[in-house]
């Protein structure tokens, strides 16, 4: 978008939404746990379901495709200009409520670390899964989010979202597969969600909690910048067995490394580049097909430009 018309389409959001925060030239680096990731044209805050549906509006009228993004746990942004208007659904898109006594519904930018304490503080099991999980409800659901044998499938029984056109659905088919819904790389926006819970003391659900957040803790490099599992797990077998198996545990480029502690994880030792990272994945799926015959998938979403 040349820098006329983002200037005039800036204003009249500011016109027509005067509670929005709107931040120029944001660095996305501040945004994205790999803290990578150059100025993005502008970044939206939306706050609430009309204010999300008066943005997307806009931009739609103006010729923009703005770039969806929640907790950016699982981006991967060039070091350069990032080239699109970015609207974030993060904690002010972020409101819950219970249905029911056994059903929550959430914005899509609630965390689900908090989605999961919130059901434990009501006694409701089926979320310790996701309490480690560091993305928001809405990139969640996108990506049917999941870990230690559970996913966001099993506990999501509707789903609000806003369509290419614009208009509001609301559905109970998410048309969920392995970390892919019915809204993975589409234009669609994850509005809110609700999941259906099962009845159980608090405590006994946040001590459930407290163990898979040490067995994570234990098992993988939280204390350096990633992106989580840099890759899928294939048909067969797991990515990080394959990459150890191929001789590349602690391998770096720059300052992107396999980590040592998780060869499932690519992480940031300090000052790693867009391109460390682009070229030390694409130096993992090279040798794992070489030694395995196996091609890796990305697991991480790579914005070029």
């Amino acid at each position: 978008m040349r820098e006329a018309e983002l200037s005039s389409l800036l204003r009249e959001l500011r016109l027509r939404c005067p509670e929005l925060p709107v931040l120029e030239r944001e660095p996305m680096a501040k945004h994205c746990s790999f803290r990578i990731g150059g100025p993005c044209d502008a970044m939206l805050l939306p706050g609430s379901l009309p204010e999300l549906e008066t943005v997307c509006r806009l931009l739609s009228e103006s010729g923009e495709r703005p770039f969806l993004m929640g907790n950016g746990t699982n981006l991967l942004v060039t070091d350069g200009p990032f080239h699109r208007v970015v609207v974030r659904l993060g904690e002010r898109f972020a409101a819950l409520e219970a249905e029911d006594d056994r059903t929550l519904r959430a914005q899509a930018g609630i965390l689900l670390s908090q989605l999961a304490t919130e059901a434990a503080r009501r006694d409701l099991a089926g979320l310790e899964f996701a309490h480690g999980i560091p993305g928001t409800l809405g990139g969640g659901v996108c990506m049917n989010a999941g870990a230690y044998g559970g996913e966001l499938k099993d506990v999501v029984t509707s789903v609000v979202w806003l369509d290419e056109d614009l208009v509001l659905h609301e559905s109970a088919d998410g048309g969920f597969a392995y970390r892919r819904s019915r809204f993975t790389d589409t234009d669609c926006v994850v509005a809110e969600a609700a999941v259906r819970l099962a009845p159980d003391d608090g405590e006994a659900v946040r001590e459930r909690m407290r163990a898979l957040l040490e067995r994570r803790r234990a098992s993988q490099p939280l204390d350096l910048p990633s992106a989580g599992s840099t890759f899928k797990r294939p048909a067969e077998g797991y990515a990080a067995a394959l990459i150890q198996q191929a001789g590349l545990k602690g391998y770096a480029v720059g300052g992107a490394q396999v980590s040592e502690k998780h060869t499932g994880f690519v992480v940031n030792r300090g000052g790693a580049t867009f391109e460390d990272v682009l070229r030390l994945m694409e130096q993992i799926q090279e040798t794992v097909l070489r030694v395995s015959g196996v091609t890796l998938e990305p697991e991480v979403k790579i914005l070029r430009h």
